[in-house]
């Protein structure tokens, strides 16, 4: 596949989540799919793998968070994508809004995605995610 391929099925993979599109996801995505997340102590950090995995980690991003995700840059070299962008949206179990600039290092084969591995603002995310303490008795 070209780079301009491989970027265009980027942006289809995007364009599906932004849908909410999980039935068409799988078409995007490689079998063995391995999705890496950084971070300790919040649902969505570790590694998910294959269609289960994306499945069981999309179900959770929609159980804890409401988010928008925007891409805002493309840059492309051979069968790797690097995607820049920011999500906003809240935690629902602590009802705070958050703010992530992030970056996906997406690896495209045979015209699927086969591994993404985020860099993200987990700061940011935990603090949305952290409830507050407490007030005094």
């Amino acid at each position: 596949m070209s780079t301009e391929q491989n970027v265009q099925t980027v942006k289809d993979f995007f364009a599906a989540i932004g849908r909410g599109d999980r039935d068409g996801l799988p078409a995007l995505v490689g079998e063995d799919i391995e999705w890496i997340i950084p971070g300790e102590g919040w649902p969505l950090a570790g590694t998910h793998r294959g269609h289960a995995g994306l499945a069981d980690l999309l179900q959770k991003a929609s159980k804890t968070m409401e988010t928008s995700t925007e891409p805002r840059e493309y840059v492309a070299q051979g069968d790797r994508v690097l995607v820049v962008g920011v999500a906003t949206g809240k935690i629902k179990a602590t009802n705070k809004p958050f703010k992530d600039d992030w970056v996906f290092d997406i690896t495209v084969q045979n015209g699927k995605l086969t591994k993404i591995r985020e860099y993200i603002d987990t700061q940011a995310l935990a603090r949305a995610s952290q409830m507050d303490a407490p007030g005094p008795a």
